[in-house]
């Protein structure tokens, strides 16, 4: 990556996860800007656009609008693929006609600096060409008029039709609540994005105005070594975290705890965000819901947690997840749905490699499970029929693409495996008679020799699970206050 590390290190106490967790310069968050990705990247990026635009189109992208409240701005993936810029109200525009990129930045708002700090603006030309590369840097009042500049008839006008994902969104999850607000008879508002097609062609009769998406996305597919870097060190603190929850667990923790322990990891190491609201589940009903987000029950001796968590470490994220017992020792039936969910995934992992389909390998995993499915001592037959329509069907092990999005956008299932594609390898298994939802989730990037797991340091065999889970974490250290309060 572009930073330098620095010597701080912060290791974990049992020697066989032991880890150097590197912090990072206290002086990169002084710099308001990111540096992560040289200007060289953002050119790299804008020659695929212009590639699949043609010589007689334009690319208009617009960045998110300033926070309406005291969160963390977070740029929209898309824009901040394209340029690296955080300032809201920005806008990008790609001329596929002269291969030229130029920027518009709002004007210096001096009130919002004296609250909140530098903020890059169309003041800062020189700076913004030099970080990321773009021809020109102009105000975002020249856009009031004749926008995009010097159009034809013939010229066409691409633009993202998608909602733009921010911190802890997809593109799915936004589609589902737009439709949701259009649909609401007392509300009824189209998207931002909806907003911006609609403008442009209405102050653009003459022009055709097409959707970007498909190409973002198809340059989003394949990581850069930069791009891989940040999600490797997002997995490595997604794993890290889950050591530490692992570790805190015991009978009468509550899951929110869990989440705590985590995200304290995450948040000492530099992730200031989540990719996603913490999963953290105990008990067979909380775990069966998919996406349970309360994290409001007491663990229970007996009972399985399932946590899938992970953080935004500078707009890159991961996303994995593990099951582990309460009180230190899996159940014999838990045991056994587990240890047959990770031959699966382990199966999976070994084959996964550049060149080959999804179904390739869907379909080689298939061949290798036989052997072990035949052997394997089932006690129900309701668990052996759950196990054969996992690798029956592959039992979502090969999920979505994971990148700026933790469902991100970057399709990989319509060819070969290619060297850079990320993806969560994610085998579920449904018992649905008794409700039972399982899993293992890991993030992995296609490499020219096969693939690396990011997290192949997080205890994935149950014995170190169980053993990770006797140990003692932060939650056993440092206690909630007793402190009684009551609503009077």
């Amino acid at each position: 990556m572009a930073t330098s590390l620095v010597g701080s290190e912060m290791c974990i106490r049992d020697r066989k996860y032991c880890l150097i967790i590197t912090a990072f310069c206290s002086t990169l968050w002084s710099q308001h800007y990111q540096v992560d990705f040289p200007p060289d990247e953002f050119q790299e990026r804008w020659r695929g656009v212009f590639d699949h635009i043609g010589e007689d189109a334009v690319a208009v992208v617009q960045g998110i609008p300033l926070t309406n409240g005291f969160i963390m701005p977070r740029q929209s993936n898309a824009f901040y693929y394209l340029s690296g810029i955080e300032s809201p109200h920005a806008y990008i525009l790609l001329d596929g006609r002269e291969k030229k990129v130029t920027l518009y930045m709002p004007p210096k708002n001096e009130r919002l600096e004296r609250s909140e700090g530098r903020i890059l603006n169309a003041d800062d030309k020189g700076l913004i060409k030099n970080l990321v590369g773009v021809d020109a840097v102009k105000s975002t009042e020249e856009m009031r008029e004749n926008f995009p500049p010097d159009m034809k008839r013939s010229t066409t006008i691409y633009t993202m039709f998608t909602p733009a994902e921010g911190q802890g969104q997809s593109r799915y999850e936004l589609e589902v609540a737009n439709a949701s607000i259009a649909s609401d008879s007392w509300d009824g508002r189209i998207s931002r994005e909806g907003r911006l097609v609609q403008l442009l062609k209405l102050r653009n009769r003459n022009n055709e105005v097409k959707d970007l998406t498909p190409i973002i996305d198809n340059l989003r597919s394949v990581k850069s070594p930069r791009e891989i870097a940040l999600i490797r060190r997002a997995s490595q603190l997604a794993g890290l975290g889950m050591i530490e929850a692992i570790k805190s667990t015991e009978p009468g923790v509550w899951e929110y705890q869990l989440d705590g322990a985590a995200r304290y990891v995450f948040l000492i190491n530099g992730a200031r965000l989540e990719a996603y609201r913490s999963i953290t589940a105990s008990g067979i009903k909380n775990i069966s819901n998919g996406h349970y987000y309360r994290n409001d029950s007491q663990l229970k001796s007996g009972d399985l947690v399932l946590m899938d968590y992970a953080p935004d470490f500078r707009y890159y994220v991961s996303d994995i997840g593990r099951m582990w017992p309460v009180n230190g020792t899996y159940e014999p039936w838990q045991r056994e749905l587990l240890q047959i969910i990770l031959e699966y995934r382990n199966v999976v992992l070994d084959i996964s490699r550049p060149g080959l389909t999804t179904d390739e390998i869907l379909d080689e995993a298939r061949e290798r499970m036989k052997p072990i499915m035949k052997d394997y001592k089932f006690s129900k037959q309701i668990y052996k029929e759950a196990a054969e329509k996992m690798v029956r069907t592959g039992g979502g092990v090969l999920s979505h693409p994971v990148g700026l999005a933790v469902h991100d956008d970057g399709p990989y299932r319509y060819g070969p495996l290619k060297v850079g594609h990320v993806f969560s390898v994610d085998p579920q298994m449904w018992v649905p008679k008794e409700n039972l939802y399982l899993r293992y989730e890991d993030t992995i990037v296609v490499t020219e020799n096969g693939n690396e797991n990011f997290t192949d340091f997080l205890p994935s065999e149950l014995d170190d699970l169980e053993a990770l889970t006797r140990q003692k974490g932060i939650v056993q250290q440092f206690p909630p206050n007793k402190m009684k309060w009551n609503y009077k």
